[in-house]
Formats: C-alpha cells, sequence, structure tokens
C-alpha cells in the first residue's frame, strides 16, 4: 500500500510575517483581558491609579501598541528591502520591550502576564529572524 503525501506549499515570507504579528497582537489581547481578573485592577481603572493615568501615557501605549497591528499590513504592501528591515527593526524593539515587561510583571498573580510576555518575545526573535532571511530572487543568467 502507497503512502500518501499531504499536500504542501511554500508559504510566502509576507503571509509568515503578517501571521506571526497577529499572532503578537492575539497575546497582547489576551494579556490585557486576563490582567482585568488581577485583584485590584478594575478598582484602579476606576479610580485613575495605574500606569496609564495621563492623556500622554495613553497616547503613547496606543502607539505602541497599533504598530505591531500595522505590521499585519504593512507586511503585505511595502517593498520587500524596506519591509525587511523594518520588521527587523520593529521585532528586535518589542522583543526587549516585552521582556522588560515581563521581567517587571514577575508576581504570584501575573504568572500569565510573564508567560505572555515570554512567548511575544520569542515570537517577535522569530519575525526578526524570518525577516533576517527573507528569501532572495533567483535571476536567470541564462543566453
Amino acid at each position: 500500500m502507497k503512502k500518501q503525501e499531504l499536500e504542501d506549499f511554500k508559504v510566502n515570507i509576507r503571509l509568515k510575517l503578517a501571521g506571526l504579528w497577529t499572532t503578537v497582537m492575539f497575546c497582547y489581547i489576551y494579556g490585557d483581558y486576563f490582567e482585568l481578573y488581577v485583584p485590584g485592577k478594575t478598582e484602579s481603572l476606576i479610580n485613575g491609579n495605574n500606569m496609564l493615568d495621563s492623556p500622554m501615557k495613553l497616547f503613547i501605549a496606543s502607539f505602541l501598541l497599533a504598530t505591531p497591528a500595522l505590521m499585519i499590513f504593512l507586511n503585505l504592501m511595502l517593498k520587500p528591502a524596506f519591509c525587511k528591515w523594518l520588521n527587523i527593526g520593529l521585532a528586535i524593539f518589542f522583543s526587549l520591550f516585552t521582556a522588560l515587561v515581563g521581567l517587571s510583571s514577575i508576581s504570584e498573580w501575573r504568572t500569565f502576564y510573564v508567560f505572555l510576555a515570554a512567548l511575544e518575545s520569542i515570537i517577535t526573535l522569530v519575525i526578526a529572524w524570518q525577516a533576517w532571511h527573507w528569501p532572495r530572487q533567483t535571476q536567470n543568467t541564462a543566453l
């Protein structure tokens, strides 16, 4: 009996990167959602005693979180060379940023947050790796 192989195809680097940024965004969203279950979190949101207690801090947080969301689209639209370096730069920045967030969140009630921050850092490092190894076109030099 002949074993049938499953059909496979090569996934374009742009789709891989867009998918990875999408995964990072879901981790961000779940982390922020689950944090609402941490004792005292909703009270601090109501009374304004939290990290995002000014219009500028809210803007900076919005800008930071909008960047990965935009990368989903930009990976599909930008020219390859610019896209490659933008992915590498932003992925390294977000890897370090989320690692620092994870380290500063170590506590019993934020174990989930540390886990998600570590996962986000790994995913963004994979983004940098994938972008660094962006495939090159082979040029046909036949006469």
